[in-house]
């Protein structure tokens, strides 16, 4: 069907700028267990099968308070995720850059764009382990 100015849109799929507004970025700092995904950490190389979900979780959350302590900024986020984080973006402090719907897990995703652009998120559960989010974008 025609659209504004004349121009043709398909059902159900989206606008080149509906597809750019929806576009997310941020930070992570990922703690993997013996129920995630590919149970390795990137950083280390260590297999995590031998870390519980909960140990995860309570480890995660120590992150989330030291992060809160020095002020939650994007910084200090990036600071703990090269330290600790298992997944391979440590080394960029975490930073996954820019991504759009259905690019990220599910989980993952509805975390990152539930979480205001400049802060840091709850813990978040995906496939991969449990995640702290600092949305950028």
């Amino acid at each position: 069907f025609a659209g504004a100015a004349g121009r043709r849109f398909a059902p159900g799929r989206p606008s080149a700028a509906s597809r750019t507004m929806s576009q997310m970025a941020c930070r992570h700092l990922l703690i993997k267990f013996s129920g995630s995904r590919n149970p390795v950490s990137r950083r280390t190389g260590e297999s995590t099968a031998s870390v519980t979900a909960e140990d995860a979780l309570k480890e995660l959350e120590e992150y989330a308070d030291k992060i809160r302590a020095e002020g939650a900024t994007e910084a200090t986020f990036s600071k703990y995720a090269m330290q600790r984080s298992d997944c391979g973006s440590f080394a960029q402090g975490g930073d996954l850059g820019a991504f759009g719907p259905g690019m990220m897990q599910r989980q993952f995703e509805e975390g990152t764009r539930a979480t205001l652009v400049g802060a840091m998120s709850p813990p978040v559960l995906s496939d991969s382990g449990y995640h702290l989010i600092f949305r950028t974008a």
